[in-house]
């Protein structure tokens, strides 16, 4: 699969549907890169290591996509984690080998989520939910405890929304202790969204790029940073690699 370089990631340069064959010819993770995880990239080592763990990195901006045409090598389509989750499971309602479990959100919000979509697609495709505690991930008793319930779900697919780089890290740390997974899906608040609890933007803002626009007025306390401070950087850093002085901030040679 070919792929095009931003910054230090390299994004996979596919279309969904190819990506639902290479996920179903040998499984796999998948994480949906965005601004504000190419921003994280580039001073969080640990996320990066995550980065480098994961089989699929696809496009999750019209940013990103203007960014690489900018540099002359554009991405095919974008695949937002929030078109990804839907596409996934309505690509598979007829595949009983598919198995979704849903860890995210708030209390009952996942279970909620379950619902909607099981009901959606006329099968109980989503076989269990699970919605962690606040600073889950530092908690290793309940880290196990997810462990199990999912192991014992019988799911195949597991779909994570506890936002970056939390989900990217935990899913690289405890891939191998999930023994029936075949598929890891990294979706932020997807699941919110399948809820209803949260609504998505309207398609053409998506569609332009300004989706964070949309986001930053439903949750401005907690977005305006990461929107209006922390996202800045990636504009310059973009020109750099075009000009080719940007230089990749974690060398191991």
């Amino acid at each position: 699969m070919k792929v095009v370089n931003l910054l230090n990631v390299p994004v996979d340069n596919c279309s969904i549907t190819e990506l639902f064959e290479k996920l179903k010819e040998g499984g796999g993770v998948v994480f949906t890169p965005n601004v504000d995880h190419l921003i994280k990239l580039q001073y969080d080592r640990d996320f990066y290591e995550a980065y480098n763990s994961c089989d699929y990195r696809v496009c999750d901006s019209q940013i990103l996509m203007y960014a690489s045409r900018f540099l002359g090598t554009p991405i095919q389509e974008k695949i937002s984690g929030s078109d990804l989750f839907p596409a996934f499971y309505n690509y598979h309602k007829d595949s009983e080998d598919i198995k979704i479990f849903l860890l995210g959100a708030a209390e009952g919000v996942a279970i909620k989520a379950q619902e909607e979509i099981n009901q959606k697609v006329g099968r109980k495709i989503v076989v269990a939910a699970y919605s962690p505690s606040f600073g889950f991930e530092k908690n290793e008793e309940e880290c196990e405890k997810i462990i199990d319930i999912i192991n014992q779900s019988g799911a195949t697919v597991l779909a994570i929304g506890v936002g970056a780089p939390k989900q990217e890290k935990w899913l690289v740390k405890y891939r191998d202790k999930l023994t029936n997974i075949k598929v890891f899906l990294a979706i932020g608040a997807t699941i919110d969204f399948e809820a209803g609890c949260k609504a998505r933007s309207p398609k053409w803002m998506s569609e332009v790029g300004i989706e964070w626009a949309y986001r930053l007025l439903s949750e401005p306390r907690r977005l305006w940073k990461r929107y209006l401070v922390d996202a800045l950087p990636f504009f310059r850093l973009i020109v750099e690699q075009k000009l080719g002085y940007y230089k990749t901030p974690f060398c191991d040679g």
